[in-house]
């Protein structure tokens, strides 16, 4: 479901960062959603995903914190020129990133604007008075929310302005924490192949690490194959390079999409036969094995045929 909201407010938290609040026309209530969801908000031409830093408790509006990319698709840019009263399409709130009801304690660790979902997540846990840790590291002067963070955590909070600092605490961090606690990441790409690199490392489980990636990984152009489409009966190939939604596009079938990054779940298509590559963020691992779904803006096929319910 889209929808129609307007800009309360848009504001330079810090250097390059912007926060828009997005809120009903009428001001009546909107979805509520648990720490950690994003929404998908119609920039121009581009779709693109944002977590919410907002309270997802009964929430009168959404407040998202943008990064301005320059050279990138557009998106970014499309979002720092909102202004107040504008009209933008938004998605129902998307919930990959939730705390996890059973830690015993939540470790949050960002970098740059990756800090978005770990405020809501921060937010949240001092709500319910749950054992939360942040590590952030950021560049000088585009440390967003380090104030309110401050207030909220405290010495709970360590920030890190070089590499090497972060790379001193992030030890720490890994290696003084009670049994039970769970890690949650976002951040550069190079960031977040680091910290579960090291994590895993220091003997971490796979299942107590969770990441949010705010751009798509770097993807190969992958191997050529073939989307056999069940109920029409017809063979689409897909080239190295071309997604299976583009190339279902191009042949004139149409599948419902957003944010086209393999984060917002809309493209989900039913697989009948073959194996999915995924390369999504949406799917659990327990959904991925299952291999009976795929998300066709990003993930390919691992066999020469992928047969899928359309």
């Amino acid at each position: 479901m889209t929808l129609k909201l307007i800009v309360r407010r848009s504001t330079e938290i810090a250097d390059g960062i912007r926060e828009l609040a997005l809120a009903r026309s009428d001001g009546g209530p909107l979805p509520a959603h648990p720490p950690g969801s994003h929404v998908v908000v119609e920039c121009g031409a581009r779709r693109n995903a944002y977590s919410l830093t907002s309270s997802g408790i009964e929430p009168y509006e959404y407040t998202v914190a943008v990064l301005r990319l320059r050279g990138g698709n557009g998106g970014s840019e499309q979002m720092h020129r909102f202004r107040t009263g504008d009209r933008v399409g938004v998605s129902s709130p998307r919930s990959d990133f939730p705390p996890v009801s059973t830690a015993r304690r939540h470790l949050l660790i960002a970098g740059g604007i990756g800090i978005t979902p770990m405020l809501s997540h921060a937010r949240d846990a001092v709500r319910w008075g749950r054992d939360v840790r942040l590590l952030y590291g950021h560049r000088a002067g585009q440390g967003a929310y380090v104030e309110e963070l401050t207030r909220l955590l405290g010495g709970r909070m360590q920030r890190a302005a070089g590499s090497g600092e972060f790379a001193g605490l992030l030890h720490e961090a890994l290696h003084s924490q009670p049994i039970g606690t769970h890690l949650y990441m976002c951040g550069p790409e190079s960031l977040m192949d680091r910290v579960t690199e090291e994590a895993t490392t220091a003997g971490w489980p796979p299942q107590r690490l969770h990441l949010e990636r705010f751009t798509p990984a770097e993807l190969d152009p992958g191997q050529p194959f073939t989307a056999r489409l069940r109920r029409s009966g017809r063979n689409i190939t897909v080239p190295a390079g071309t997604s299976l939604l583009d190339a279902l596009e191009r042949a004139g079938v149409p599948v419902a999409s957003m944010c086209r990054q393999g984060v917002c779940g809309e493209c989900r298509v039913p697989v009948l036969a073959g194996r999915p590559l995924h390369r999504d963020e949406f799917l659990s691992e327990d959904e991925r094995a299952a291999g009976d779904s795929v998300m066709c803006c990003v993930s390919r096929s691992e066999t020469e045929n992928l047969e899928v319910d359309l």
